[in-house]
């Protein structure tokens, strides 16, 4: 996979980013068109109307974010709502659908690291893109997520990265969308900024954020409109799949989890705990060696087509992603970490200049 580095004010970033990937956006549009059906019952028309209430919420949260939406829409021959739309698809369909994904943070001798899979729809893995943005008003970061979005799971170059589980349930309310709150998180200088969006300007639909800092800060988040559940690290580990169980979320939202998500969250912790003894040097490739497990196939962590289950249903993994914040370096496999030799390697030097680690 190729990484893309656009530049620029917040309309130049956007339109390079449409133009650039003007065809695999096109596409987009016509997978969750096909998704919107398939869960909500919906096409892509009604799909913009229901979009329409977000923008408020983006316009109170992050106007400027709106400029680059705009010329995302502008370089790919769109219109704006095109692209609000695809950047607020959870908020629009997870009350029906859920992705997999397993995440984790882990801090070792003195390295911060978060790592993913994520696990979608087999229809998007070639709309997966790597992007390297650097706004004339905000950090430079890099995200890895699909064409025409404006961010999903990456880090800055003030040492922030950010994962995301997605969370199945009914609950939609006031809040920034999930993607853009993402982006939000992406631009922020320091840790405490990071988990300000999270807390305050909070989320309109649950999901889980687990946030990190280079300086050995990770806390989950499973945010939703109202307070979010808080999961601090247990011996240097933070993991998530896709179910709540911090108690302050799941008294106030109700999710609707799929039946393998309490044991892969299971499996992940006794990988961490059992693969990664104290004492013993962590380097990117163990982590995606646990990323790409198959125990409990093909309900696993690494997860392959699954004929049993419903052609709408099927998710399977379509990227990994390890971080080391510390050293402000990401590493990508495109596609199932268990088939893929190839990494996208991507170094973003920490910029400590505002961060109050100079």
């Amino acid at each position: 996979m190729q990484l893309n580095v656009f530049s620029g004010n917040r309309g130049e970033i956007g339109e390079a980013h449409g133009r650039t990937h003007a065809a695999l956006i096109t596409h987009s549009l016509e997978v969750y068109d096909r998704l919107f059906r398939d869960f909500v019952g919906i096409g892509w028309d009604e799909a913009r109307t229901a979009a329409e209430r977000f923008l408020p919420m983006i316009e109170r949260g992050f106007p400027a974010i709106l400029d680059e939406m705009d010329g995302i829409a502008r370089g790919a021959g769109l219109e704006l709502g095109d692209i609000v739309t695809l950047n607020c698809r959870s908020e629009i369909s997870l009350t029906q659908a859920s992705g997999g994904c397993t995440a984790f943070s882990l801090n070792r001798d003195g390295r911060q690291w978060l790592a993913q899979n994520w696990d979608w729809r087999t229809d998007q893995l070639h709309n997966v893109v790597a992007l390297e943005l650097r706004p004339e008003d905000a950090p430079a970061l890099v995200s890895v997520g699909e064409a025409g979005m404006v961010a999903k799971i990456g880090l800055n170059d003030r040492g922030i990265g950010v994962c995301l589980n997605a969370i199945r349930s009914r609950t939609c309310g006031e809040g920034l969308p999930i993607h853009v709150a993402l982006r939000k998180i992406l631009e922020a200088e320091t840790f405490d900024r990071a988990v300000r969006v999270a807390t305050q300007d909070r989320v309109c639909a649950p999901a889980h954020f687990l946030i990190a800092g280079g300086v050995g800060q990770a806390t989950g988040f499973e945010v939703h409109p109202g307070l979010p559940g808080v999961l601090e690290p247990r011996g240097g580990t933070v993991t998530h799949t896709n179910h709540l169980y911090a108690e302050t979320a799941t008294c106030q939202v109700e999710d609707f989890p799929r039946p393998d998500s309490r044991p892969r969250l299971a499996r992940i912790d006794r990988l961490l705990r059992d693969r990664l003894p104290l004492g013993e040097p962590i380097e990117a490739g163990a982590l995606f060696e646990i990323l790409a497990d198959h125990e409990d196939a093909p309900l696993s962590i690494c997860r392959h087509f699954n004929p049993d289950q419903s052609p709408e249903e099927r998710m399977e993994t379509l990227f990994a992603v390890v971080m080391d914040l510390t050293a402000g370096r990401l590493s990508l496999r495109h596609g199932k970490p268990c088939e893929s030799d190839d990494v996208l390697e991507v170094h973003l030097p920490r910029d400590t200049r505002h961060s109050g680690e100079a």
